[in-house]
């Protein structure tokens, strides 16, 4: 099962707080929006989502139709054909994506010990 691209997603308290930790581990802003609260800061392919006041807990996220420097791929697992076939294996979806619809949607799971899980197409 091909999920995309991989990034943690990290509710943070303050983000420009965590912008500049991060900036001390390598990173630097890869994209995102300081004055909407969330910047996307990368490390080789390493990347990490800062988001102040938008979620409560850490997300691990996956992007169908992207590689890792958020680049449509040519060929990928669309969400809902994700989305079929984590229920066919008997996962719950918590949140689904709309399976009349083409192009962006998203999916959320959660794995035995609460961790969310977002799986976000964007294309």
């Amino acid at each position: 099962m091909n999920l995309g691209a991989f990034s943690v997603s990290l509710s943070v308290k303050d983000l420009e707080a965590s912008k500049s930790f991060y900036e001390k581990l390598g990173f630097s802003v890869f994209g995102g929006n300081a004055e909407q609260n969330w910047l996307i800061v990368k490390n080789g392919d390493h990347i990490i989502g800062l988001f102040q006041g938008m979620f409560e807990n850490n997300i691990l996220t996956f992007n169908p139709g992207w590689d890792q420097d958020a680049k449509t791929l040519e060929s990928f697992t669309d969400v809902r054909d994700l989305q079929r076939a984590l229920k066919a294996q008997g996962i719950k979806i918590v949140a689904e994506a709309d399976e009349s619809t083409s192009g962006p949607a998203s999916l959320v799971i959660v794995d035995p010990d609460g961790n969310q899980i977002l799986v976000d197409q964007h294309v």
